[in-house]
């Protein structure tokens, strides 16, 4: 995007070296274009922002955009541009005020040429032509003052000429010059018709009208013919470049609907509701899927955009909001887990070190009864937290064996055959662990996959089989701790 947004500079620069009365919808159309990838930028960094802070278990909050150079150079750019608009703006009043000035001196002379009193046919004829051409080398006047200076002068010219009576072979042939002039400003009105670019051809038209103006009248007869046929390529010309604003106006308000669908979409999605990770997983691919719809469309209607805009970019960021929330959550859980543990660890060394170790073998089975309880925690710290704690309730009963192998008798054997219950027990109690861990493991990867492809979802499907297969697995592990339990206590009774 970076080359994209410089390239755009780089024409921009060239556009002000340019006639900047000439070159504004080339600008406009550059700075629409530079926005665009300048914005679609902006959103990409503020997305990889989000899914960092995410991956670290934060929430993104007041981002601020980088400094952008180049940014900062095309804004420069369209600021020089503006001055020089100004300037040349302010420089065209001053030029039509005094184009005016000029203008209405004409007319004051030729309305003393064409007073009765006043009227010098042979010298007046000279000076009226001398006005007509210094007329013609002066520029436009303000709009407001066009029409009715322009009327003004056709106005005196005709006035002159009838008073004066000129010579009618004279006459026929400044008709017969203006005739010709504007025969062709006709022609060129309609040839306009075949130029594709409808921006260009209004702008070429609105010149022909000024050139018409300042042409002279030509034979009477020939003067509401001759109107009306550059008025009807004119008004072929206006009615293109009217429907090819009412498109664009239409395309606009096209945009404006699908981005409100795309709104509506996003208010369906109700975050009260989702309780799992599978569930946060769909909803997070149904809300890409829509930012991706939403880039594709194009500007709404100026009035409109922002409002719009600004209404998506609330739905979308308070939905990965509650997402971030409901992750923490999971996160916290795990910590208050492993905290949990980390006790259970501490109060099994206790009753290893303690005097009375040989009377807790209850307590011992007891805290591990406790600790397939507690829900998993991160992986990281599973597999450690577990060969702390089996370490331990090994060396308890590691050490009440030793301690028993002087008894005699049946006591002697039906504490062998015990003990071999809690070896059993314990590495039921290992596979117990080892598969609470596999589930949660298989539990977090889910969320790592937001695939959009149907390949991703039956990835997805599979590995939930999976988990739901280990929890049944896992439910058949703890049945049999139980019955080992439960047959220690009906032999110590």
């Amino acid at each position: 995007m970076e080359n994209e947004k410089q390239a755009l500079v780089e024409e921009l620069k060239g556009l002000l070296e340019q006639n900047v009365s000439e070159v504004k919808e080339q600008v406009e159309q550059v700075k629409s274009q530079f926005y665009r990838v300048y914005h679609q930028e902006l959103e990409s960094l503020k997305k990889s922002a989000e899914e960092a802070a995410e991956a670290a278990g934060e929430v993104l909050e007041n981002w601020m955009p980088p400094f952008d150079e180049t940014e900062q150079e095309f804004r420069q750019l369209l600021n020089t541009y503006k001055e020089k608009r100004q300037q040349v703006a302010k420089q065209m009043e001053e030029e039509m005020a005094q184009n005016l000035l000029r203008k209405e001196n004409i007319i004051e002379q030729m309305k003393e040429m064409a007073k009765p009193e006043t009227a010098d046919v042979m010298n007046d004829l000279n000076r009226m032509r001398e006005l007509q051409a210094e007329w013609k080398t002066i520029g436009p006047v303000p709009a407001p003052k066009a029409q009715e200076i322009w009327k003004q002068y056709q106005l005196c010219q005709e006035q002159f000429y009838d008073l004066v009576k000129i010579n009618i072979e004279l006459r026929d042939l400044d008709f017969k010059k203006n005739l010709e002039m504007k025969t062709i400003l006709c022609e060129a009105a309609e040839k306009l018709q075949e130029n594709e670019n409808i921006v260009e051809a209004s702008r070429a038209l609105q010149q022909l009208h000024n050139e018409w103006a300042e042409i002279g009248p030509v034979a009477r007869e020939l003067r509401e013919d001759l109107w009306n046929r550059f008025k009807a390529a004119s008004t072929v010309i206006n009615k293109k470049h009217q429907a090819y604003f009412d498109s664009l106006h239409e395309k606009e308000q096209e945009n404006l609907e699908k981005k409100q669908a795309i709104i509506e979409q996003l208010k369906g999605i109700d975050i009260e509701k989702i309780e799992s990770v599978r569930q946060w997983n769909e909803a997070q691919q149904q809300v890409q899927q829509l930012q991706d719809d939403w880039r594709k469309i194009g500007f709404a209607p100026k009035k409109h955009n922002q409002a719009v805009y600004d209404e998506y970019r609330t739905l979308c960021n308070n939905f990965y909001k509650a997402r971030s929330a409901y992750f923490k959550g999971m996160r916290d859980e795990m910590s208050g887990n492993m905290k949990a543990k980390r006790a259970l660890i501490d109060k099994a060394t206790e009753i290893l070190n303690g005097e009375q170790w040989q009377q807790s073998a209850q307590a011992i089975i007891n805290l591990q009864k406790e600790w397939k309880t507690i829900g998993p925690v991160a992986r990281k710290y599973s597999d450690e937290l577990w060969q702390q704690f089996t370490s331990v309730c090994d060396q308890f009963f590691e050490k009440k064996r030793e301690t028993e192998k002087t008894a005699r008798g049946d006591k002697q054997k039906a504490r062998n055959e015990k003990m071999m219950q809690s070896n059993d027990r314990q590495k039921l109690m290992r596979m117990y662990e080892n598969l609470q861990q596999e589930i949660k493991t298989a539990e977090n990867n889910i969320l790592f996959f937001s695939g959009k492809s149907q390949s991703a979802n039956k990835l997805v499907d599979d590995m939930q089989k999976k988990i739901d297969q280990n929890k049944e697995q896992l439910k058949a592990i703890e049945e049999k701790i139980n019955a080992i339990d439960n047959a220690e206590n009906s032999q110590e009774a």
